[in-house]
This record gives structure tokens, sequence and C-alpha cells, in this order.
């Protein structure tokens, strides 16, 4: 098998982790979107916690099963998607980090290096999560190794989203959710939104001085809480 570099193209470092807005979308587009949103495991499903097994057949079945998950990706307006989270234990994922990139599958992918002094700090959703956005700190710049569906080798170098957006489905085959990378207290309130069915975002630095100066606590969570997730945004 063949062996090619990519380079992903590096983006925003600063843009939130979180699924295209849906705002704007017809009637159909919606329907689509809730239909593939549907079939996303949520929090609370014991799969999102269970480690993915590797692929050793590289089929037919498989490329179909790449070709729906890319469907569900897009009709969902994610940025990602990992087998793990529509029920399926194999360690496949997909991934689109930009409008202008192309979707793209990736089996058995592993990070096999990542940078030790560079990280940063953004905000991600996740189709698992609905209503809930976490601020998450990784490294910047990541190199992993995989194969498409045909068993052709890959090695992908990755920055920025490119690198979150890798790293957080690589996660997810792990059984990895953003609630065990996020700081206490924002795991603290995302926590408590997901039971109460409302919505989830940390403060933002204007927010924190309005309540600093009206002298109130900062928005912990609950229904409409944190004023920066939306209901159903997420990337993976």
């Amino acid at each position: 098998m063949s062996d090619q570099v990519e380079t992903a193209p590096e983006l925003d470092d600063d843009a939130p982790l979180e699924a295209r807005s849906p705002e704007g979308l017809d009637d159909e587009a919606l329907e689509r979107r809730a239909a593939a949103l549907a079939e996303v495991l949520k929090f609370g499903d014991p799969v999102l916690r269970s480690k993915a097994s590797p692929v050793t057949e590289f089929d037919q079945a498989l490329g179909e099963e790449t070709e729906r998950m890319i469907a569900i990706m897009r009709d969902g307006m994610g940025v990602g998607l990992a087998a793990t989270q529509l029920g399926i234990l194999r360690r496949v994922l997909v991934f689109q980090a930009g409008a202008d990139a192309p979707a793209t599958a990736l089996v058995n992918p592993e990070i096999e290096w990542s940078s030790a002094v560079e990280f940063a700090t953004a905000e991600e959703g996740c189709l698992s999560l609905p209503g809930v956005v976490l601020e998450v700190e990784r490294p910047l710049h990541i190199r992993v190794r995989a194969s498409d569906p045909n068993g052709t080798e890959l090695t992908i170098e990755a920055s920025g989203l490119e690198a979150r957006v890798l790293q957080h489905e690589i996660d997810h085959l792990d059984g990895v959710l953003i609630l065990q990378r996020a700081p206490k207290e924002q795991r603290r309130g995302a926590m408590r939104a997901l039971r109460e069915g409302g919505t989830y975002a940390p403060p933002r630095p204007e927010e924190e001085a309005g309540d600093a100066a009206a002298g109130g606590d900062p928005p912990a969570a609950g229904n409409g809480a944190g004023t920066g997730a939306a209901a159903g945004s997420g990337a993976a």
C-alpha cells in the first residue's frame, strides 16, 4: 500500500468548533438536519464511552459506511463525525473542517505526533451534546496516520481548526467526550444543562464584565444559560 502525505490547510485558530448555523435554511434542509441528528447518539448512551475496535476489512461495506457518515455529517451541519456516534464501534471517522474543504474519511486513525509546547484553547460543540459548548485546550499541531476506505495509508499533518477537529473525532473513537476535557466549572454547568434540557456556553469576557458591573454572578447553566450555546449546536 502506498503512503501519501497530506498537509491540511491552515484555518482560523480562534474559530469555534461547532456546527454551521441553521439560520436561513429552507424547510427541506431543516428536515434533513433533524433526520440526521436523530441518528446521532446523545449523551447518556453508553456506546459514547466505549472504545472502538480497529477495522480489519477494507471492503465495499466500509465504503458505503463512510459515505453514509459523510451524508449524515453534512445534513447535520457538523464538521466531523465518528462511527461511535452512530453506534458503530469501529475506528472510522469523517471530517470537513471548512466549507471549501473536501469531506474526508479516515480508517484506524492514530495521532503519532502532537506539538508539545504549542497549545490552543477554543470552544467546541458536539452533535452528541446538543446545546452545549465548552472550552477545550488541545495541541495546535498534530500528525495523524490512518488509511482511507480503500486501505491506502495516509499521513495527515494538520494545524489549527483542522487539528482540533481530528483530535475531537479521535477522542470519540477512544470513548472520550469534550466534557472530560473541559474545565471543572464548565463541566458542571454543562452537566446541569444536559440534565435539564437547557443550553450551556462559557461566559464571554463581555458578559463577565457586565455581570461584575451589575454585582451579579456569571451565568452557569440551565435553560437559556450561556448565551453562546444555541440549541443543537455541535461539531462532531
